[in-house]
């Protein structure tokens, strides 16, 4: 075992409950591999063209059967498309109904066909947040050489906030 499969979450189409229930529903579809941790909600700006801002969270798996790379990269694409993305129509960097990054894979480095760790982790506070909710600010990210909390102080301009929402 590799360590744990964390996972990404955003989106903002939608009320903000309606949101959270994507989220649950992804959270949902990985209890079936195994228990699932989650991180606290925030409500961050968006990137790329003039939209809604973004609810962001962060789900941690240890599964008790590991996924392929591909395995893994079909269950992102198929639990976005089941929760409403249609990524043949939406704008890049647009509003969508769910986003789903796998962040980080224990100590993996993955390039063929899903990147892990995401390619834009470290420049993106609000996947970096949620993500040191679940592994603290301490943990080297694979190919950066770099901690959570370093990466964290250097996206410190990066608007995010700290919701009391949960899912």
């Amino acid at each position: 075992m590799s360590g744990p499969i964390i996972f990404g979450l955003g989106g903002n189409i939608g009320s903000d409950e309606e949101i959270l229930a994507r989220f649950a529903k992804v959270a949902a579809a990985l209890e079936t591999w195994a228990p699932v941790r989650r991180s606290r909600v925030y409500r961050t700006a968006p990137i790329g063209p003039a939209q809604e801002p973004f609810l962001n969270a962060a789900i941690s798996v240890r599964p008790d059967v590991e996924p392929t790379a591909e395995e893994l990269a079909t269950f992102v694409r198929e639990v976005e498309r089941l929760l409403g993305r249609d990524r043949s129509s939406e704008i890049h960097w647009g509003p969508r109904p769910i986003d789903v990054d796998v962040l980080l894979w224990g100590e993996r480095i993955v390039r063929d066909g899903i990147e892990i760790p995401h390619p834009r982790l470290f420049e993106r506070r609000f996947a970096l947040r949620p993500l040191a909710d679940l592994v603290g600010e301490v943990l080297v990210v694979p190919g950066t050489g770099k901690t959570v909390g370093e990466l964290l102080a250097a996206t410190a301009d990066q608007p995010i906030e700290e919701t009391a929402l949960g899912f």
